[in-house]
């Protein structure tokens, strides 16, 4: 049985993962929302306006009260705004998983940063949730996320064909996912 706790704030030595609040529209729209390079591989639009940033940063603030809702802002320490977002964009009580979603502002590629979110948010539903599967899934044409996936001691599962739609339109799905004891081997040599 999984204990929600809802979206606590986690610090990683980069980054404080933490809830939105609708202040954070403008950091959301300029950092990565409005950068049609970061939402190419994802379902939902770029933001064409401010005004878009704003009622999405809204909506999560107003499901914060749900123990099983799961959304953080990614927060650069040395700029101390968002740059990106990651969240459990499906959970499954009945098999004790989440799959994860995330993005993160262009400027930020290639420094790590997305690695050390997915890991901080897997040992958070590992520690604290008590799930026994973390999982998450990339278009294949995005090398990068199935990198950071890696990364984070994620096995690829498999590819699903023409299985996701998303900006580019219908494409192949990579599913990766890391169990309990995967974790608990992993943790104990870090």
């Amino acid at each position: 049985m999984l204990t929600h706790k809802g979206t606590q704030t986690i610090e990683t030595t980069r980054l404080t993962l933490r809830r939105f609040s609708i202040d954070d529209a403008d950091a959301m729209y300029r950092n990565w929302a409005s950068d049609p390079e970061v939402t190419k591989y994802l379902s939902w639009p770029t933001h064409t306006d401010i005004s878009v940033s704003r009622t999405v940063t809204s909506d999560w603030e107003n499901n914060y009260d749900k123990p099983a809702y799961y959304q953080w802002a990614i927060v650069y320490k040395p700029l101390g705004e968002p740059i990106g977002c990651i969240s459990a964009v499906h959970v499954d009580e009945r098999i004790e998983a989440v799959e994860i979603g995330y993005c993160i502002g262009r400027t930020w590629w290639h420094m790590g940063v997305m690695t050390e979110a997915l890991t901080a948010v897997t040992d958070f539903f590992f520690a604290e949730v008590g799930v026994n599967r973390v999982a998450a899934r990339h278009d294949a044409e995005n090398l990068r996320s199935g990198m950071v996936m890696r990364r984070c001691g994620m096995t690829c599962e498999g590819t699903l064909r023409a299985s996701l739609w998303n900006n580019r339109g219908i494409c192949d799905c990579v599913h990766y996912s890391i169990l309990r004891d995967e974790w608990e081997k992993r943790r104990s040599s870090r």
